[in-house]
Order: C-alpha cells, then sequence, then structure tokens
C-alpha cells in the first residue's frame, strides 16, 4: 500500500480508502448494503492489516449507524487511523436539521463525535453544496471547528469548479481553514470531473477521494454487452451514478481485453486505472464481502504499463466540447519545441 499527502496538508492517507456506505442498511441505505457490526469489524481488521489507515463515511449513512459501527470497529485503532466523516443531509424533521447553517454544522459535528466514540474527526467534509446558507457562514463555522480542536482538517464533496473555487478564495481572503480535499464521483466510465473540476485541484493543491470509483457496479465485471441487466448487482435496484452506454460498453471491452492479459479482474483493472491518474490522492473502495474486498484491495499492486492507459483512455475518452478545443487550438502557437516557422506551418 502506498501513501500521499491530503492535499497541501503534511497528513498522509493511504491510496485506497475504505467507505462505509454499506455499513447499516437503514432506509434507502438497504439496497446498497447491510453490513453489521461483526462483518464489518472482520473488513475494517482486513483493511487495516492490508495497510489501509484512512476510513470514510457520513452522518446520513444509515441514519447515523454507519458512523457507530465503524468507531465501535476501529475503537482499538484508532491513534492509528485517519477518520472521514460528512455533514448536510438531513438528520431530522426540523426545518433546521439539514445544510450547512451554522447551527447545523455545530450540532452535527458533536453528533458525529459521539457516533464515532472519538474526540477528533480527521476530515470533515461537507456533503454538497447548501444554497439556503451563505459561504462565509459555512466557512466560519467549519474554521471554529477546527479551532476548537473538534476536527484537524477540512474537506468538500459534490461541487462545482466554480464552487470550489469560490470557497478556496473566501477561505484565503478571511484566514480560514480551507478545503484540502474534495469528494467526487469519478470512474473511467465516468471521466466528466476532467473537464473542469480536475484542473482546479490540480493548480489549487486540493486532493480528489474518489467515490464511485466502479461506477455503482456497473465495472464490476457483472455487466457485458452480452449481459446488460445482471439481477445480483447494485444497479438492479439503485441505477446510480448514470452511466453513457455506448462509451461504458466499449470500456468494459478494453478493461475485459486488459484484465485478461494481466490474469487479473475487470474492476481491480479500473481501480488500478485511477489510481495512475494525476489527480487521484486516494480512492474509495466498499465491499459487502471479503472476496470482493480482497479484490479491491489487490488494485493497489497492480501497475499498468503505458500501452494498457493508452487503450483505456482511448475507450473511455470524453467529447472534446468548448472551451477545450479552442483553448487546444490556441495554446499550439506556443509549442516551444518548435521554431517560429515550424509553429506557423503547424497552425496553417
Amino acid at each position: 500500500m502506498k501513501y500521499r499527502p491530503l492535499g497541501r496538508t503534511g497528513l498522509r492517507v493511504s491510496e485506497l480508502c475504505f467507505g462505509t456506505m454499506t455499513f447499516g442498511g437503514e432506509g434507502l441505505f438497504k439496497a446498497i448494503g447491510t453490513t453489521a457490526q461483526s462483518e464489518a469489524d472482520r473488513l475494517v481488521g482486513l483493511c487495516i492489516d492490508s495497510g489501509v489507515n484512512f476510513f470514510d463515511t457520513a452522518d446520513v449513512y444509515s441514519a447515523g449507524l454507519a458512523e457507530q459501527i465503524l468507531g465501535k470497529a476501529l475503537a482499538p485503532r484508532r491513534k492509528d487511523v485517519v477518520i472521514a466523516t460528512k455533514v448536510r443531509g438531513r438528520m431530522g424533521v426540523g426545518p433546521n436539521a439539514v445544510g450547512l447553517s451554522r447551527g447545523h454544522i455545530l450540532q452535527a459535528v458533536d453528533d458525529s463525535l459521539r457516533r464515532l466514540g472519538t474526540d477528533h474527526i480527521d476530515l470533515y467534509q461537507i456533503h454538497g453544496f447548501d444554497a439556503h446558507t451563505p459561504w462565509e457562514e459555512t466557512l466560519r463555522a467549519l474554521d471554529d471547528v477546527v479551532r476548537a480542536g473538534k476536527v484537524r482538517y477540512l474537506g468538500a464533496s459534490n461541487l462545482a469548479a466554480w464552487q470550489l473555487m469560490k470557497a478556496l478564495g473566501l477561505s484565503e481572503r478571511d484566514h480560514l481553514a480551507r478545503f484540502e480535499t474534495l469528494q467526487s464521483y469519478y470512474s473511467i466510465a465516468g471521466r466528466d470531473l476532467e473537464r473542469e473540476i480536475v484542473p482546479v485541484l490540480l493548480s489549487e493543491g486540493v486532493g480528489l477521494l474518489i467515490w464511485s470509483p466502479l461506477a455503482g457496479g456497473f465495472l464490476s465485471g457483472k455487466f457485458s454487452r452480452q449481459n446488460q441487466t445482471p439481477g445480483d448487482t447494485r444497479r438492479a435496484e439503485f441505477n446510480f451514478p448514470p452511466v453513457d452506454l455506448d462509451r461504458g460498453y466499449r470500456v468494459l471491452d478494453a478493461l475485459g481485453a486488459i484484465a485478461k492479459a494481466h490474469a487479473t479482474s475487470v474492476p481491480r483493472v479500473a481501480l488500478a486505472w485511477l489510481l495512475h491518474q494525476p489527480a487521484t490522492t486516494s480512492v474509495i473502495v466498499g465491499a459487502r464481502d471479503e472476496a470482493q474486498l480482497r479484490d479491491n484491495l489487490a488494485a493497489a499492486e497492480l501497475a499498468l504499463p503505458a500501452e494498457d492507459l493508452k487503450a483505456l483512455g482511448d475507450a473511455s475518452a470524453l467529447p472534446v466540447e468548448y472551451p477545450a478545443w479552442m483553448l487546444a487550438m490556441q495554446g499550439r502557437d506556443r509549442l516551444e519545441a518548435l521554431s517560429p516557422e515550424k509553429r506557423f506551418e503547424k497552425l496553417t
């Protein structure tokens, strides 16, 4: 297992992170997984034995039950691990039991600390944008929980590039703790964030934590052109995140060929591809059972040669949209390796 810096901080986290959305199985999360305490203890132990030191959860996962289960599983090894959780989702029936207001954040952080059974949260992430609360209020409240010692670092999730950039600018202007990471959907079947978000992350030194790296099971190895609706997958009940199927089956064809060449699995290749991407800090993997988890963890050991990365990149490439094609065209006259005469020939 390799370890990478968490954004611009000195904290290092494993390149694979264990996600706990399958813990508990309450409400809508029942379709995702129903992992109880005893199985969670076993899976968490396997992760730690494999070098994973990074665990991700959220207050809304099974209405807080996932945090409780994770906290108990990690209790004997708390000082050796990094715990990330999230705030924003609805945690009660009242009008203020949701969002990123100061009141909800201050209540939610204490509730998460209690459920996790810890005195601090290593990475506290907003779970999305709240259009009803000014950024200044949210960022000041988050800075306060850092200053109080309840939280070590801050992160965000599911933001547009302009929202992240605005938050970073306000934090710098007001000398507040900033978002060190962005947790986003990214997979070889869904590369949308490469258009605007990845350039911001690389420019500002923000780490990328990846959720649903197997596209909600589409890249699990059970889907193919011949079997487009397998019944024993999460997508059979919860078709999320959306996948462009034309591109998706091209990707599966390429993954299958490379997996066969390496005598490995399709999901392992899909995860390894993400670990080769320049913006990636950590890929969040989840599992319903030990066999699935072991296969996912083995992705950390799979090094893909340049020709495989090219084949996968070609199969999954996004169509070029404006302004990307305009920027590329205008950038050609800055090719330093060419003489002015050659650059002019290229342009004409």
